[in-house]
């Protein structure tokens, strides 16, 4: 059922797009917060089953829908019913869900979105992309750091990064997030945030082989250690600031990833690991594995930047080249020695 003309003017609702996990899970803290909610998905069926069922039971199931939760099946009504738009879709698929909502945004629309990773094509990162569709007038924020979908939509205490140019859309974005167990910070440095979001789906890739390999503790925090530092050199290099890959989005965000099997980035590298082909393993896995797109892109950015990334460059490797997990463990131990 679609929202009520009447509805458009309310300038409390949220609409979030994607009806995955992660957008799930935004849509049912915004609602667990009492504010009126709107979750929009391209798959009609499955947005009958949450209709239905009042939870995402192919993501997740544990997760009952608040009340102010509703379900909305047409975009355009969708969008007409609310100023502030989530955009909870993967990479690949933001520029093409931009240019869909441009035409139909309320005049005074704010966009944020809880997308990571580089555009693979162009390079460019999610706020770069909303600034070619979108223009230069629409407020836009980015939302990431170290959170699991499945433990949001539990209600356990969590903190995240929202970043935005405009410091007040940032700070009442985050107001609007926050509540009981849920905590949002502000920044306004959009690249850093996108950076560590993009790049810690790679390590995470790398963390999953290394594991998998049985290397144990000490690999796994070498690997965690110089994995901030490419991060952050990358990040340097493209504008941000070094301080952000300290916070929740840096450092945050690729400890989450690496060290945990709710990551399927993670997982898929273990499944390399085991001796799973990609495809294989992104099979089992049955989600879109973000790192998997992110090593292709992180590398063709980091060469454009003249940034040296070799733990990014040993996971494209493997994941693009064929090269066997322990030839590529092989080739990072006997890289010369150097300072820190």
């Amino acid at each position: 059922m679609s929202v009520a003309p009447e509805a458009a003017a309310d300038s409390s609702t949220c609409v979030v797009l994607g009806a995955g996990s992660w957008g799930t899970a935004l849509a049912i803290q915004l609602a667990r917060v009492a504010l009126p909610t709107l979750l929009w998905g391209r798959d009609s069926t499955h947005l009958g089953e949450l209709q239905r069922d009042r939870r995402n039971a192919r993501y997740l199931p544990d997760a009952a829908f608040p009340e102010q939760l509703r379900i909305e099946p047409d975009l355009k009504s969708a969008l007409q019913a609310s100023r502030d738009v989530i955009v909870a879709v993967p990479s690949h698929a933001l520029r093409g869900m931009l240019e869909e909502i441009a035409p139909h945004l309320l005049p005074d629309a704010r966009v944020a979105w809880a997308t990571k990773g580089f555009e693979v094509s162009t390079g460019l990162l999610p706020h770069q992309v909303a600034r070619e569709v979108l223009g230069e007038s629409v407020p836009t924020a980015v939302i990431s750091g170290p959170t699991f979908a499945k433990e949001v939509g539990a209600g356990l205490p969590t903190a995240m990064t929202i970043a935005a140019s405009d410091p007040g859309y940032a700070a009442e974005l985050a107001q609007r997030f926050s509540g009981q167990n849920f905590r949002a910070y502000t920044s306004t440095d959009i690249t850093g945030v996108e950076v560590g979001g993009a790049i810690k789906n790679v390590m995470a890739i790398g963390a999953g082989i290394s594991d998998g390999l049985g290397f144990g503790a000490n690999t796994r925090i070498a690997l965690i250690a110089r994995g901030l530092v490419e991060m952050t050199r990358l990040g340097v290099a493209l504008g941000a600031k070094k301080e952000t890959f300290m916070g929740l989005a840096g450092l945050g965000d690729l400890v989450l990833t690496c060290t945990d099997n709710q990551s399927r980035n993670r997982r898929f590298g273990l499944a390399l690991a085991s001796g799973e082909k990609v495809e294989a393993a992104q099979k089992t896995i049955g989600q879109v594995v973000e790192g998997v797109l992110a090593a292709n892109a992180v590398r063709s950015v980091a060469q454009r930047a003249g940034v040296e990334m070799p733990i990014c460059e040993q996971v494209y490797r493997v994941v693009y080249e064929g090269v066997a997990p322990k030839d590529a463990v092989k080739e990072l131990m006997s890289r010369a020695l150097k300072p820190e």
